[in-house]
């Protein structure tokens, strides 16, 4: 079975192409600047090879018959004919309480992911276009959505609820969701496969750490808190995101700088996290290069970064009553030797010891950490939605 996964952004379309008999990649790769001028689509062949290709791509519809040229090209092709694509599973930001699992795309499912709009209006109509995208050039073609909300939705009403008036709640859906949901069930599957364990008896603290960042509680294989909220805003310290904040500080900013609420957003979403305390520096790897050189902001954003997800690995651990594996799993969980070894530093009164030899000698690889002696294991485990898509695509099917 080939399987076909789409990830439409705003202005960008990832996809993966799945042989679903031995789960491999058949084709990989991204077009970007959708809509907008010198727009480009890199291309990951099965033998390693890159090419970058421009195309112009006006908006998505373009894009995804782009792509689907670029699938059966006689040169860089994976496949002779469309045809050959037994089903497409989109990644799908927002479903609200509305999708608690994966589902079947008919007009009914369409119907009401529009009503989720406006709780990710930057991302749900850009999942929708490549929905229609695909209805369009490929008619009869089975879809599948697959809801990064999805996975969060087993938690306890006391978790996700929050101390506002309750009708906000009632009228306006307003409540913490949680996201990277498809990657935080992943990896929580994943790392019980790696160390040949049972997720029902496991508490597992996963850490999707990249620009943008989570950590979820995962309590014998339902997720029981996130730290995200009704949008990716909340929570950690992110590349350009503030995470946890004063809403009473929201409130004198607006006031001092005569910001909307639409600036507001702006400030928040774009110009804060490490970008906001480095001035400009959003990429671990330079913030990292940066406080090395005897950067004193940089070296204050990696100390604020490090210091959010230690908390929140604490109070999760608090709230399972204890935590049998932490997982690192995204760009920089994967990649940042520096940060796993903040976080675990001083942990060892929660049973947690890494080999920071080992740790520093790792990236990206499915490996454990922790030394014989520590009570708690900790993993990283590389994470891959677009697998995870691929697979519900298939088993719904």
């Amino acid at each position: 079975m080939k399987i076909l996964v789409l990830n439409c952004g705003s202005s960008s379309i990832k996809y993966a192409l799945y042989n679903m008999d031995d789960r491999s990649v058949m084709a990989s790769g991204g077009a970007e600047r959708v809509g907008l001028d010198g727009a480009f689509v890199k291309v990951k062949l099965p033998n390693g090879e890159k090419r970058e290709i421009k195309h112009d791509i006006p908006e998505h519809t373009e894009g995804v018959k782009f792509i689907f040229s670029l699938l059966t090209d006689p040169e860089i092709g994976a496949i002779k004919d469309l045809r050959e694509i037994d089903a497409v599973g989109h990644r799908m930001v927002h479903g609200g309480e509305k999708f608690n699992k994966s589902v079947v795309i008919n007009d009914e499912v369409l119907r009401v992911f529009k009503e989720c709009i406006d709780l990710a209006p930057l991302h749900n109509p850009a999942n929708l276009k490549g929905v229609e995208a695909v209805s369009e050039l490929m008619p009869g073609l089975p879809q599948v959505g697959v809801f990064d909300t999805a996975f969060h939705q087993t938690m306890p009403k006391k978790a996700y609820m929050y101390a506002i008036p309750y009708e906000l709640y009632t009228k306006y859906g307003v409540r913490r969701y949680g996201f990277h949901g498809t990657s935080h069930r992943y990896v929580a599957r994943r790392v019980c496969d790696f160390l040949h364990v049972k997720p029902e008896e496991q508490r597992i603290i996963t850490c999707h750490i990249g620009n943008g960042g989570s950590v979820a509680a995962v309590k014998y294989g339902e997720c029981i808190d996130t730290s995200m909220g009704l949008t990716p805003l909340e929570g950690l310290m992110m590349g350009t995101r503030s995470g946890d904040i004063d809403g009473g500080a929201i409130t004198f900013i607006e006031k001092k700088l005569g910001l909307d609420a639409d600036g507001m957003s702006a400030l928040l979403n774009k110009k804060s996290g490490v970008a906001g305390i480095t001035e400009g520096k959003s990429d671990m790897r330079d913030v990292e290069s940066a406080a090395e050189a005897g950067d004193e902001r940089a070296q204050l954003a990696l100390d604020m970064y490090f210091y959010r997800i230690k908390k929140y690995v604490g109070a999760y651990a608090a709230a399972m009553g204890g935590v049998d594996i932490i997982v690192f799993t995204a760009g920089v969980g994967e990649n940042q030797a520096g940060m796993r070894e903040e976080v675990c530093h001083d942990m060892e009164w929660m049973g947690v010891r890494i080999d920071n030899e080992l740790n520093a000698s790792v990236r990206g690889k499915e490996v454990e950490l922790s030394t014989p002696d520590s009570k708690v294991k900790v993993c990283i485990i590389p994470t891959d939605e677009e697998l995870m898509i691929a697979t519900d695509t298939m088993n719904l099917l």
